[in-house]
């Protein structure tokens, strides 16, 4: 290799470390991955088929695909969270979210039917969701928690066949994929399509019905009879 190959190659690699250097920096979220049940069929199936730096990267992916639909820019737009662990346990249902933890059951890791990584993944960016959502100061409804954790999963196209399907729901805080049906409705009624957006920036302190008017000029209850009507037939 000449000396100008040699030069050219130093100055792209030391580019490309800086590169990733600030992007590290920019992130500054460590995401560990312990499997806690390898006692287990479900926790050897995490083992073989999903695994520890699979999960990680995904913990990462999910991450930025997060603040991507918060429009969450920069660090300060952001939740302070610095470490995410994610938990492979001995218990009983899916997963659920304990401060910065996620915890996930080995028996339904060992009952996931078709595509384990599919499957895996929805439940991964829900549940990555309620990390960094905000929660309106604990006020707001949990249908509408659960049902922007599964906006992020419907957006990220891992929906499940057993979802409701758009009109579906006896309420619009019902939650789950009922209520991210709804949202995905008033993301498309907003002007930039920012709806969920805005909407969790405005749940940082506090929490009020009346956020649905002042994002799109009609009372939540307005927008859920709209949205049944669209789906009528």
């Amino acid at each position: 290799m000449g000396m100008a190959a040699a030069r050219f190659l130093f100055s792209f690699m030391l580019a490309s470390l800086l590169a990733l250097a600030s992007l590290h920096g920019a992130h500054a979220v460590h995401f560990t991955v312990v499997n806690r049940a390898l006692n287990t069929s479900g926790g050897m199936r995490f083992e073989n088929e999903l695994g520890v730096n699979y999960t990680q990267q995904k913990m990462g992916n999910s991450t930025n695909f997060i603040w991507n639909i918060f429009n969450e820019t920069t660090p300060a737009d952001r939740k302070n969270v610095k470490n995410v662990s994610l938990f492979v346990d001995n218990i009983p249902g899916i997963a659920h979210v304990i401060g910065n933890e996620i915890h996930v059951g080995a028996k339904y890791i060992e009952g996931i039917t078709g595509d384990i990584k599919t499957e895996f993944n929805g439940v991964l960016y829900h549940e990555m969701t309620h990390i960094w959502q905000n929660h309106g100061n604990h006020q707001a409804p949990n249908g509408l928690i659960e049902g922007i954790a599964d906006f992020v999963r419907l957006k990220a196209n891992y929906v499940p066949h057993n979802w409701a399907k758009p009109g579906e729901g006896l309420s619009w805080k019902q939650g789950s994929s009922v209520t991210a049906r709804f949202l995905d409705y008033c993301n498309g009624l907003h002007q930039q399509q920012g709806f969920v957006a805005e909407l969790n920036k405005k749940m940082r302190d506090g929490y009020s019905d009346n956020f649905f008017h002042e994002l799109l000029g009609k009372t939540v209850d307005q927008l859920w009879t709209d949205y049944k009507a669209k789906h009528a037939n």
